[in-house]
């Protein structure tokens, strides 16, 4: 129907009216509605009869600063032969006011040109409703004129038959019936030959006239323009105890050393900085070669016996392992503080976990071998006798076959057979050696793209570009930051980055994707493209290796392997704004937040599903991003409706409040000390020092524009395991790690032990 769809310019046309050029005193669609609009549209083929009616619903801006609209065809079309080509001249169009309602009728035509040569002149008539609310407290808005006109030109209609897209274009402006438009070719203010001060607006007039107006937070009659510096002004702009900095056309309040924000985001009130105990020893937890002491918080703190030793932390005892019998056999253990040590007896060599007599050279599976084939030294040893293999080093090969059955399974290095990898004849099983590596992601290098040195980065994403800052302890080198990724047709909203193959992943909900790409330079390569509606936290089981992303459209939680495969829903039901989310991988357990403006929360459950439960429900407005340190265990969450950052320890009851009276946080993470998030107003990373609740630093990127998520791309994994570290916990197809164990999980739509399609 592409082709035939052409004529309809007014579909996107609506667009031209809402940003329509304003001449003085006439107001287009956006200054009338702000957005948030129904529009019915009925269209008349006059020469064929066939009629169509257009419903779009405008529900104005959201949070992300995109306009959202839903459209609806319903009737008939002449039809247009494929390859055609559609002129449309320029028209005006008279658009009448009266209570919340617009309406316009007009008569137009179009031409139609076919491939063979040929064209057709045909006439069309549309009569389009739009109601819409004023808003009644903008008691200063200028009246509506009861009758505009729009003067539509330079128009074009395309369609793409590879693309499958449409696209309509024309130029727009309302005014008055007796006037005549401005003329877009000519005016100054479009051709960019004004003489406007860059810091000034272009004001078109009509024809090729036009003013220069000083844009705000500057001075001037438009052509140079001074920026107004409101601190030194106005001396009392920001309050006591704060520090005032000028910055060009605006100003920034700052709390002076030892104060902060309250929540109204303007006074400052002293901090009442908390004791770090653990820091100026003051603990009461046993010695540090016997404990350590962990600090939550405030002025709290926890004990831990080191490994090792037992106790409450404040007095810990050596645990003799040698009372275990850890050691082989023919290896003597020997007890020491918080450990062991294993020593192979006198003619016997080894490591003490192994060891083997001093005469003989022979490995484990060597000896295992050669004691079965000894069993029978005059003939063939008898048929269903396993006989295992050994690797050119004497190990025990990662697959084991047995050669009468065909079956085969994997082992590990001492030869024990994993569980859930044997198979029947005929059938390779993916042990570890036999694992194809992933390909490359993104070959060749690109000349807008600075791959990562070595050392730990920040990694935020800022509309179609992802930026990194490198970390020095717990500073940020500004003077270092660089694109990583620039994808200028791409909205990216979530990023999380894989330690192991050193590759960031992340949102896009323009496509909708889910796209990964190394750090060392490359080309995106799109994992998930389907069944997508608005894709934004997104997380990395750097162990399982597995990713699990929020849809805040289709309002589900779902899981895939790293390149995609094997996806799988994990919650589609009480979800209704689902964002932040995060892995921690080595304790097997999922968070995420809920955006619901009714009923926000904080959720978690294991990395399988199972186990799902409310973490924080109280004293929550828009919880965005979520973090959550691997080494401290500490979940930390950014709230722009209580404009605060907060922590907990999911595992024990409390929270904390880090910094309040911020501005409009949306993602987050963590390094050291230090709690890093972006800030859609300020248009900045801010890092804050976590155990004194004060922020330190804060990062504007060249190019000011909204900030989207942030993560840390550390130098080296943290560490930990989970049972879906190796050989994938022994599952065919999703491994989902929980505490204490792991879910063998089959992808969306198939069933049974072999995860067999559904059909």
């Amino acid at each position: 129907m592409g082709y035939s769809l052409l004529p309809l310019v007014p579909i996107g046309g609506v667009i031209g009216w809402m940003f329509a050029l304003q001449q003085p005193g006439y107001k287009n669609g956006f200054s009338i509605t702000g957005g948030e609009f129904k529009r019915t549209t009925e269209v008349t083929f006059l020469q064929s009869n066939k009629k169509l009616v257009i419903t779009q619903q405008f529900n104005g801006i959201d949070e992300h600063g995109h306009l959202t609209i839903s459209t609806e065809l319903d009737g008939s079309i002449p039809e247009i032969p494929s390859g055609s080509v559609v002129h449309i001249e320029p028209y005006t169009e008279l658009y009448q006011t009266a209570s919340n309602v617009i309406t316009s009728i007009s008569t137009r035509e179009y031409t139609v040109e076919q491939p063979g040569g040929t064209s057709e002149t045909l006439t069309y008539q549309w009569k389009q409703t739009i109601t819409f609310q004023e808003c009644s407290h903008d008691t200063t808005a200028l009246a509506i004129p009861t009758i505009q006109q729009l003067s539509v030109d330079r128009i074009f209609v395309l369609y793409n038959n590879n693309e499958k897209i449409l696209r309509y274009a024309s130029s727009n402006s309302i005014g008055s019936i007796s006037e005549s438009p401005v003329d877009t070719n000519r005016n100054p203010c479009y051709v960019g030959t004004h003489s406007c001060d860059t810091n000034a607006l272009c004001r078109p007039g009509h024809g090729n006239q036009f003013t220069c107006e000083c844009s705000p937070g500057f001075r001037g009659e438009g052509r140079v323009c001074y920026d107004i510096d409101e601190c030194q002004e106005q001396p009392n702009v920001c309050g006591s105890n704060t520090i005032c900095n000028n910055h060009p056309g605006t100003f920034r309040c700052e709390c002076a050393d030892g104060y902060q924000f309250l929540s109204d985001g303007k006074t400052c009130s002293p901090v009442d900085l908390p004791k770090n105990h653990c820091l100026t020893g003051t603990h009461n937890c046993d010695i540090e070669e016997r404990a350590r002491c962990i600090y939550t918080g405030s002025s709290s703190y926890i004990c831990s016996c080191l490994p090792g030793f037992i106790g409450d932390g404040h007095s810990c005892v050596d645990v003799d392992e040698c009372q275990t019998n850890n050691c082989h056999a023919d290896a003597a253990c020997y007890n020491t503080p918080g450990s062991f040590t294993c020593v192979c007896k006198p003619g016997y060599r080894g490591n003490g976990a192994e060891c083997f007599p001093r005469e003989s050279e022979k490995s484990k599976c060597q000896l295992h071998q050669e004691s079965i084939l000894s069993t029978f030294p005059r003939g063939p040893r008898p048929l269903g006798q396993f006989v295992p293999q050994c690797d050119e080093n004497g190990n025990y090969s990662p697959r084991q076959c047995h050669a009468s059955s065909g079956n085969c399974w994997c082992v590990d290095r001492n030869g024990n057979e994993l569980n859930g990898t044997r198979v029947g004849p005929g059938v390779i099983p993916p042990c570890l050696e036999t694992v194809t590596p992933p390909p490359p992601v993104g070959p060749t290098p690109r000349p807008d793209v600075f791959p990562l040195p070595s050392g730990t980065h920040l990694l935020f994403a800022q509309s179609g570009k992802i930026e990194h800052v490198p970390l020095e302890g717990n500073n940020m080198k500004k003077t270092d930051a660089k694109a990583l990724l620039h994808i200028p047709d791409k909205v990216i909203i979530g990023v999380a980055y894989d330690c192991v193959d050193k590759t960031v992943y992340w949102t896009d909900i323009s496509g909708p994707s889910i796209s990964r790409a190394s750090i060392n330079g490359g080309e995106p390569t799109a994992v998930i493209k389907t069944d997508l509606g608005s894709p934004e936290g997104i997380a990395v089981d750097h162990l399982g290796r597995n990713i699990f992303w929020t849809d805040s459209v289709l309002n589900r939680i779902e899981v895939s392997k790293l390149d995609g495969s094997n996806r799988r829903v994990l919650f589609d039901t009480d979800l209704e704004n689902p964002r932040g989310i995060v892995a921690d991988a080595a304790k097997g357990n999922l968070y995420w937040t809920d955006w619901n403006r009714f009923a926000p929360k904080i959720e978690t459950s294991y990395l399988d599903g199972t186990n799902r439960r409310i973490l924080v429900k109280d004293d929550l407005g828009l919880p965005n991003g979520l973090t959550i340190d691997p080494y401290s265990s500490m979940l930390c969450w950014v709230d722009a409706g209580t404009k605060r950052v907060e922590c907990m320890n999911p595992s024990q009851p409390g929270r904390r409040k880090i910094v309040e009276g911020i501005q409009y946080p949306f993602g987050i993470t963590s390094y050291g000390k230090n709690l890093y998030y972006t800030d859609w107003k300020r248009d900045a990373v801010i890092a804050v020092d976590r155990t004194i609740s004060k922020e330190n630093d804060n990062f504007h990127p060249h190019k000011r524009s909204r900030l989207y998520g942030i993560t840390t791309a550390y130098s080296q994994c943290p560490q930990g395991q989970n049972y879906c570290a190796l050989n994938n916990g022994g599952c065919t197809h999703l491994c989902l790690a929980t505490p204490g164990g792991r879910s063998c999980l089959c992808p969306e739509n198939t069933i049974g032990v072999d995860c067999i399609e559904r059909t």
